[in-house]
C-alpha cells in the first residue's frame, strides 16, 4: 500500500477505522471479481486500486446505512 495514498484517503476519510473499514470492504469487492473504477497498471495492488477510488471521488461511503456506493458521476 501506497504511503501517498493512504495520506491522500485519509484527508477524504479522516477517522482511521472507518477508512480501514471502507478500504477492506472494496479490497474484498475486487477480489470477489467487481471491475475497478479507475485505470490500474498490472503491478497495482487492490488496496491501492481502492485507495486510489476514494481518492478520485469515485467510491462514497455512507456512515448511516454502512455501506459502500460506486459514484455514478
Amino acid at each position: 500500500m501506497k504511503a501517498e495514498l493512504v495520506e491522500q484517503a485519509a484527508k477524504i476519510i479522516p477517522e482511521p477505522q472507518m477508512l480501514i473499514n471502507v478500504v477492506s470492504r472494496r479490497v474484498a469487492q475486487l477480489n470477489n471479481g467487481r471491475a475497478p473504477l479507475v485505470p490500474t497498471t498490472p503491478h497495482m495492488g487492490n488496496a491501492n486500486i481502492a485507495l486510489t477510488e476514494i481518492v478520485e471521488g469515485k467510491l462514497v461511503y455512507h456512515a448511516e446505512s454502512d455501506s459502500l456506493q460506486e459514484d455514478s458521476q
